[in-house]
C-alpha cells in the first residue's frame, strides 16, 4: 500500500546527526525501531511502574508491556491512515524511555529535587537517553536516531514552547528539532495510541485489583454501550469472558473514533507533504469531541477510584521517599554510585553533578531502587522515616 502524500517518506529523511551509510535491508526508521528495542533503557521498562509497582502482581502492566501495547495500536492506526508504520512504531516504543522508577510518582519527586538544577521531565529524559546516555556504539553516543524519530520523541504531544526542559534545550541547541511546530502525523498517532492503550488497560488492571466492578464501570459512557452490545450478542457469557469482550469493544470504539475523526481532519487539511502537517497549526490525529468528553469522564472515574486509591497512595508515599532519599544520598556522596558514574560526577560543578545523579536515579528500575534504598538504610546512609 503506497504511503499517503502527508506521510513521512523514509527516502526523504533528514538523516542522522552522525552520518551513517544506509542499510542494505532496512529503512532508516526500521533501524531506529530496532535500536530502541535493543537498548538497555527499553529492557529496563520491564521493571518500571505503570500504575502498580512491578512486584505487586505478575499480570499488571509495566512500562514495557504498556509500550508494546502502544506500538501495536500505533501501527494499526498508521497503516489505516497511509502513514509510515516503522516511524510510528519507533516513536511509540520510545515514548516512555525517560520514565523514572515508580512512574509519575518518581518523576514528580525527581522534578521537585531537581528544581534548583533545571528541573526534570520524562519526555526530555527520553530524548537524552537516545542521544547520549545509551553508550553501546563505537562511532557515536546515544542511538543516533533519525531526525524524524527524535522529533517525534520530543514533541509527539504537540509543540514545545516557552521554558524548555533542560535536557531538551541542551540537545536542541546543537540539533534543531523545530520544537515550535507540530510533529509528523506518525508521531501524533503514537501520542493518541498512548491514550487508547492506557485508557483501556487501566480499566483492566483496576478490575483485576478489585478497585471497582464491571457493574460500576458499566455506568460510564462508551463502556456501558460496549457491555450492552456484548450482552445482546452473547447472553449468559461467563463473567471473565464478558469483561474481556466488553473492554475489547471499548478498545475498538476508541480506535474507530480516532480513524474516522483523523481521516476527516486530514482530508480537510489538504496536506500534500509532511511539512504541511507540521505547519498546519493544529493536530490532525485526535478523538472526536464526543469521544474526548466521554474519555474525560472515564479518566475522572479512574482518578477517583484507582489512581487515588488508598493502596496506590500508600505505595506512592513509599516511592516518593525512596527517590528523594536516593537523590540526597548520591548528592552527599557520589562514591555511592558505580565507579564510572562517580568518577565523572566528582569532576562536575554542582548543577552538572545533580543532573548526573538525576540521570542515574531515573534509569533505575523499581526493583533496583527498592533494593538499593534498603541497603543504604541498613548502612545508615538513607532515611527510614515513614
Amino acid at each position: 500500500m503506497p504511503l499517503a502524500p502527508y506521510a513521512t517518506k523514509p527516502e526523504e529523511s533528514r538523516g542522522r546527526l552522525v552520518a551513517e551509510p544506509p542499510s542494505r535491508h532496512r529503512s532508516p526508521f526500521q533501524r531506529d525501531r530496532d535500536r530502541i528495542i535493543h537498548s538497555s533503557a527499553f529492557r529496563r521498562l520491564k521493571h518500571k511502574t505503570q500504575v502498580f509497582v512491578e512486584h505487586e502482581g505478575d499480570y499488571y502492566r509495566t512500562r514495557l508491556t504498556h509500550s508494546i501495547e502502544v506500538a501495536q495500536v500505533a501501527r494499526t492506526l498508521a497503516k489505516a491512515l497511509g502513514l509510515d508504520e516503522e516511524l510510528t512504531e519507533a516513536v511509540a516504543l520510545a515514548h516512555d524511555l525517560g520514565h523514572t522508577p515508580f512512574g509519575h510518582t518518581g518523576e514528580d519527586a525527581l522534578a521537585d529535587v531537581m528544581a534548583p538544577y533545571g528541573g526534570f521531565d520524562h519526555n526530555a529524559q527520553a530524548l537524552k537517553i537516545v542521544t547520549s546516555l545509551e553508550t553501546h556504539y563505537a562511532d557515536f553516543e546515544g542511538l543516533n536516531l533519525t531526525w524524524e524519530s527524535l522529533e517525534g520523541i520530543a514533541k509527539h504531544n504537540g509543540p514545545v514552547v516557552g521554558d524548555l526542559p533542560f535536557a531538551l534545550a541542551e540537545y536542541n541547541a546543537r540539533h534543531d528539532l523545530e520544537l515550535h511546530t507540530h510533529a509528523s502525523a506518525e508521531a501524533q498517532v503514537a501520542a493518541l495510541a498512548d491514550d487508547i492503550a492506557y485508557n483501556n488497560h487501566d480499566l483492566d488492571d483496576g478490575l483485576r485489583a478489585g478497585f471497582f466492578t464491571v457493574e460500576e464501570i458499566g455506568e460510564l459512557p462508551v463502556i456501558g454501550r460496549a457491555f450492552v452490545s456484548v450482552d445482546a450478542d452473547y447472553a449468559g457469557l461467563a463473567p471473565r469472558k464478558r469483561r474481556y469482550e466488553g473492554l475489547r469493544r471499548v478498545f475498538g470504539a476508541m480506535v474507530e473514533d480516532v480513524l474516522e475523526t483523523s481521516r476527516e481532519l486530514l482530508q480537510g487539511a489538504e496536506a500534500a507533504s509532511v511539512a504541511d502537517i507540521r505547519h498546519l497549526g493544529r493536530p490532525v490525529i485526535r478523538f472526536s469531541d464526543a469521544m474526548f468528553g466521554d474519555l474525560q469522564e472515564i479518566r475522572a472515574f479512574l482518578f477517583a477510584r484507582m489512581y487515588r486509591h488508598a493502596e496506590v497512595a500508600k505505595m506512592r508515599e513509599t516511592s516518593d521517599r525512596i527517590v528523594r532519599d536516593l537523590f540526597a544520598a548520591f548528592m552527599e556522596d557520589v562514591s555511592l554510585m558505580p565507579e564510572d558514574w562517580h568518577a565523572a560526577a566528582d569532576a562536575c560543578a554542582p548543577v552538572a553533578r545533580a543532573r548526573m545523579v538525576a540521570d542515574y536515579v531515573a534509569g533505575m528500575t523499581d526493583r533496583f531502587a527498592i533494593d538499593l534504598h534498603g541497603r543504604l538504610v541498613a548502612e545508615g546512609r538513607a532515611s527510614v522515616s515513614p
